[in-house]
């Protein structure tokens, strides 16, 4: 359920920022859906941050064959890297080629000083140099290798996290959403099959459905799932809620109630762990806590 869990978390920083500037529901929804866009923007962004790493090692081995004095290791270069089955997909995939074609501001230069000092930390890395070491070529040890990769260097580089959010403000609080969703492309990935199609945020008129009707029916029943929560506090006032832990468990309370086909167990957990990323350490369990006795309450399934 990767995509809807986006669009949650989309509808509850929605919600939470309506809460904090009301606006008109038509520029409401306009933003929230631009937000989403500008998330396939990144995602797109650290799939082209991995190419030209790849790119980036070629260009050394070509810096390296035309110097007037070779070394062994520029004569006969190491190309495990830039052979990895895996970045070779990623580098061919039409999809991001041709978003890349559209959106050149996506493509990253050469000498850009975090592209450098990147690869740079990574050569210099044991898992690197390892890597290089081993002679054999397989398909799920490149997969593995640029998993761990990307989460290492890419995914936990608090360096690279404060680049985003200087390019753009809204990347910063999605770059944990962008990092999933390159982290499913690579899992994705089969030595056997072109790859094509990646990862969309909004798949389809149902999910662009699902999106607008959550976001415009919690803003509706706002007062109504106030009063349902403050029933269900114990030896708490409303007024000690947290707004986010308000807008996590009336966007939860208005799914439960409006979206019957999905169970109750998995809109439980995907507030729970947005409520993990949004809200205080604490805050999961009292939204478990609240959600689990509305829906025994409600004999909701």
């Amino acid at each position: 359920m990767l995509g809807r869990r986006q669009i949650r978390e989309k509808i509850v920083q929605t919600v939470y920022s309506y809460y904090q500037n009301p606006v008109k529901f038509d520029v409401l929804e306009k933003n929230m859906f631009t937000g989403i866009e500008k998330i396939y923007y990144l995602y797109i962004y650290e799939l082209n941050f991995l190419v030209a790493l790849k790119e980036l090692a070629e260009n050394q081995i070509e810096i390296g064959k035309n110097k007037f004095i070779k070394t062994d290791a520029n004569i006969n270069p190491n190309q495990k890297f830039i052979n990895n089955k895996v970045l070779i997909k990623l580098e061919e995939n039409p999809e991001r080629l041709f978003f890349t074609g559209q959106h050149k501001q996506l493509k990253w230069d050469m000498h850009d000083d975090l592209l450098v000092k990147t690869f740079q930390r990574i050569t210099a890395g044991k898992r690197y140099q390892d890597f290089m070491k081993e002679d054999s070529y397989s398909f799920e040890e490149d997969q593995k290798f640029i998993g761990k990769l990307f989460l290492r260097y890419i995914a936990e580089n608090d360096d690279f996290h404060d680049y985003l959010g200087d390019k753009e403000l809204s990347w910063y609080d999605d770059i944990h959403i962008a990092n999933s969703m390159v982290q499913k492309t690579i899992g994705f990935l089969k030595e056997d099959e072109e790859s094509r199609t990646l990862i969309r945020m909004i798949k389809d008129d149902e999910d662009k459905t699902f999106a607008i009707k959550l976001l415009r029916t919690t803003l509706d029943n706002w007062e109504n799932n106030e009063k349902k929560l403050e029933e269900r506090l114990e030896n708490w006032d409303l007024e000690r809620v947290s707004l986010m832990d308000k807008v996590i468990l009336s966007t939860a309370l208005t799914e439960l109630d409006n979206f019957p086909l999905t169970p109750s167990r998995v809109i439980i957990n995907e507030y729970i762990e947005i409520a993990k990323v949004f809200a205080t350490d604490r805050s999961n369990i009292f939204i478990n806590g609240i959600l689990d006795k509305y829906c025994k309450d409600l004999n909701r399934i």
